[in-house]
């Protein structure tokens, strides 16, 4: 597989992105720029699966219609001939690994929904970590340019695993974070909590007393009624029990 000067710089943008912290979205938001430019494709859409209800959702979009794209979540998904056979692989697969393209073309799903945006050529990355599907990737080209190449499979193959690591680290920070603040809502008042957390951004009383509009007497009263609530003694303690 050779690589031209301008796909090893953008490889190595990716392999950045996803080694930085970065929230579950903005990696699918990043992602869907580096790698269109990286396979020379012209449309991106990403999705999460959401098992309860047996559907794609939190969708991200480039250079499709909105409007087309909240069809697909509505209806085009439910009929759609492709993505369930997709979604079955852990690496990276062609639309017409799964259907023939003259197959496609009979259906509603690409008359009325990708022919729309003028998708043609699609390849999809799902990101799997211990049997849950965390995101994926679905890029697309136009029917002006050839199908991907099985040396782009592999490319997409190659990014597989540290995208899921990156999905999975944005996941596991977002719900710490999410029961932190769960934690702090079912002990403390609101004005408690709103003195936690800027204690915990490393503010000093003063700033603090600025920031809510109160006396630094105040603020050390809900310091202590925090202490108290939580069990611990010092506000190094507060902040190493509350942080994520």
């Amino acid at each position: 597989m050779y690589l031209g000067a301008k796909q090893t710089n953008l490889l190595g943008q990716i392999m950045q992105t996803l080694a930085e912290p970065h929230e579950e979205k903005e990696i699918r938001e990043i992602m869907g720029d580096l790698v269109m430019q990286l396979l020379g494709a012209q449309y991106y859409a990403s999705f999460v699966w959401q098992p309860g209800s047996l559907s794609f959702a939190q969708p991200i979009q480039i250079n499709m219609d909105p409007m087309n794209l909240r069809a697909y979540e509505s209806y085009y998904q439910f009929h759609d001939p492709i993505t369930p056979m997709m979604q079955r692989y852990q690496v990276a697969v062609r639309a017409t690994d799964v259907l023939p393209m003259e197959a496609l073309q009979k259906t509603e799903f690409f008359n009325d929904f990708l022919n729309k945006d003028g998708l043609y050529w699609g390849v999809n990355l799902y990101a799997w970590h211990q049997g849950q599907n965390l995101g994926d990737m679905r890029i697309w080209r136009d029917k002006r340019r050839d199908n991907f190449t099985a040396d782009e499979l592999r490319l997409l193959d190659m990014l597989q695993p540290a995208f899921v690591t990156a999905l999975a680290r944005a996941q596991r920070s977002q719900t710490s974070e999410s029961m932190t603040l769960n934690y702090l809502s079912q002990r403390l008042t609101s004005r408690e909590q709103d003195t936690a957390r800027l204690l915990m951004l490393g503010m000093t009383d003063k700033e603090i007393a600025r920031a809510l509009d109160i006396s630094t007497t105040t603020v050390r009263t809900h310091l202590e009624n925090a202490f108290r609530k939580v069990g611990v003694n010092n506000r190094a303690a507060l902040v190493h029990k509350l942080r994520p």
